[in-house]
Formats: structure tokens, C-alpha cells, sequence
């Protein structure tokens, strides 16, 4: 499918502007088929005008470091908002209140609150995505999560209007975040606590723990299914038989079970097929269905569908 024009008036934002962009080029899994737009602000103004001259049918998708995302391989009708370059602030605004933007990596927050003796901020050491990403998902990495910190957000709509919002304007619960339709986050303040010196020791070593038990130097999107209660998907995963099994050039890491990577060629069709396999197999082996924690976006190549392949 070609390109459409979203745009609703004449007018040319600031900005890089992008049609028929491989999303392979902007997610972890480093799969993807082509948006439709794909547009990198210079600044929240760029984006509010950005926003503001969309057609008001056009899907809008914001998308931070690309990780916790597969993007299936027929691409992405609408409009993709990169928020990195644009939403990067990062403020301490005194009595332990940090101001952090949606395209913000989550391994600079901790690592900057350690700097200023905030905390507990460590967790976020162990988050692959920006805070857009942890705050659309309440993201939680080593017991602590996202929204624990939370004291307000600003978001946009549609319209291209900003609003800030209190904690209490959302559901919250592990790895999931109800709120208003059709809102996208640009900004969170988290409260911490001050004069926080554990941080950066405890940083070292949870980082140093990642890198012992997690493929970190291979393309995957992080954890892909949530823990059920109790319990954690990872042994339920390894416990079925599940390490190394591939379809495709998507393959469970057999450093960790609740990885899945790309060993070089793999299609989001052979990840999600992947994903299916492994939900299934622990299903039919322990009884219990794993839910995903990465989210799906976009459509499956168009045509006729080829002969399923099996995972090996």
C-alpha cells in the first residue's frame, strides 16, 4: 500500500517528515514494515503543530526507543511520532520532584537521579524504553515500577491540546495503565526521595545482573510476556521445554526464556508466531496462559497466507 496524505492542510511542520519508513530501522527487534509517516520533531512545539494539522482520522502512534514493540511486517497506516529528539528534557526541580520527558531513555533517569541523590530510581536501570514507553505500560524492572513514581503528567489529544493530569486520573496496575482515549504522554514529574546516596552502587549491580542473565547485545524488545501471579514466565517457559526453540530467525534466548530474538532475518511474522508457540506449549503444559507485555502494532503482509511454519 502507498503512502496516504495525513496532513490536513497545506502547511509543513518543522521537522523530518519520512513517508514509506522501514520500522525495522527505528525497533529493538529491529523488524517492521513501513509507516505510512514517520515524523521526528525538533521540539514539543513541532509536535503540537504536527498533531494539530493531522487529518482527524489519521491513527497517530508514538513510539520512543522502539523497544516492547513489534510492529507487524505490513506496515503502519497513520501517522508514527518519534519522541526522541523533541520530548528529551530531563529537570530536577527541587524537593526530590524530577521533571522527565516522554522520549527520555529510562537508563538516563536513573542514572541522573543517582547524580542528584534521588531515589529509589535504580529500577529504572532495568527499563530498555523511554518514559513515554514505561508510563503507557507502568514498566517495572529489579521490584520497583513506573507509576509508583508518578505524582503528574502532561499529556496531548487529538487536537493537539496539552493538559496535566494527576496519578489519580488513571487505573493502574502491573504492566498496564488505563486513562483517557486518545491521549499521548509528552511529560511525567516523579517524586523521590533526597539525599539518596544507594544509587549508584545499586545501579552497578543490577546492571552487572542484566548483563549475566539477559541477551543484551542481541535485537529482542526485552521481557515479552508478564509474570502471573506467583510465579514468573520465564521458569514456566524454560520449565516447557522452551529454550532455543525457533520459528523462523526468531528464536527463545537460551540465556533467558522470556527473550525472544532476532538471530538475523527473522520477520515479525516468525516473532509473533514465536510468541504464539510459547504461549500455547505453557498453556497445554502448566495450565496457565501468559499474557504479553509487548505490544502489537500494525497489519500482517497482505496476500495469501503461506503454509505455517513450525517451530523447530
Amino acid at each position: 500500500q502507498g503512502c496516504v496524505d495525513v496532513m490536513s492542510s497545506e502547511r509543513k511542520p518543522a521537522g523530518t517528515i519520512l513517508r514509506n519508513e522501514p520500522m525495522s530501522k527505528h525497533t529493538t527487534w529491529r523488524v517492521g514494515g513501513p509507516a505510512d509517516v514517520y515524523y521526528s520533531p525538533r521540539c514539543r512545539d513541532d509536535l503540537l503543530d504536527f498533531v494539530r494539522g493531522l487529518d482527524a482520522n489519521t491513527p497517530v502512534y508514538f513510539v520512543g526507543l522502539g523497544s516492547n514493540l513489534l510492529v507487524r511486517d505490513g506496515g503502519v497506516r497513520g501517522a508514527v511520532i518519534a519522541t526522541g529528539q523533541a520530548l528529551n528534557g530531563l529537570r530536577n526541580l527541587g524537593g526530590g520532584v524530577v521533571e522527565a520527558e516522554a522520549g527520555v531513555p529510562c537508563t538516563v533517569v536513573a542514572r541522573q537521579c543517582s547524580r542528584w541523590e534521588l531515589g529509589p530510581a535504580e529500577f529504572f536501570a532495568g527499563i530498555p524504553g523511554s518514559v513515554g514507553g514505561a508510563l503507557r505500560m507502568n514498566a517495572g524492572a529489579f521490584g520497583g515500577e513506573t507509576w509508583g513514581k508518578v505524582i503528574e503528567v502532561d499529556v496531548v489529544d487529538r487536537r493537539g491540546d496539552v493538559r496535566t493530569r494527576g496519578r489519580d486520573g488513571y487505573q493502574v496496575g502491573y504492566r498496564q495503565v488505563r486513562g483517557p482515549l486518545e491521549e499521548w504522554f509528552l511529560a511525567a514529574r516523579f517524586k523521590f526521595d533526597e539525599q539518596y546516596t544507594a544509587g549508584a552502587d545499586r545501579i552497578r549491580t543490577l546492571v552487572s545482573e542484566r548483563k549475566a542473565t539477559q541477551p543484551l547485545g542481541l535485537p529482542s524488545c526485552g521481557s515479552v510476556f508478564k509474570n502471573p501471579p506467583g510465579d514468573h514466565a520465564a521458569r514456566l517457559i524454560e520449565s516447557a521445554g522452551l529454550k532455543g526453540a525457533r520459528i523462523g530467525g526468531a528464536e527463545v534466548s537460551p540465556k533467558h526464556a522470556n527473550f525472544i530474538i532476532n538471530t538475523g532475518g527473522a520477520t515479525a511474522a516468525d516473532i509473533e508466531a514465536l510468541i504464539g508457540h510459547v504461549r500455547d506449549t505453557v498453556q497445554e503444559r502448566h495450565g496457565v496462559r501468559l499474557d504479553t507485555e509487548v505490544q502489537f502494532l500494525g497489519e500482517p503482509l497482505a496476500g495469501p497466507a503461506g503454509p505455517e511454519r513450525a517451530a523447530q
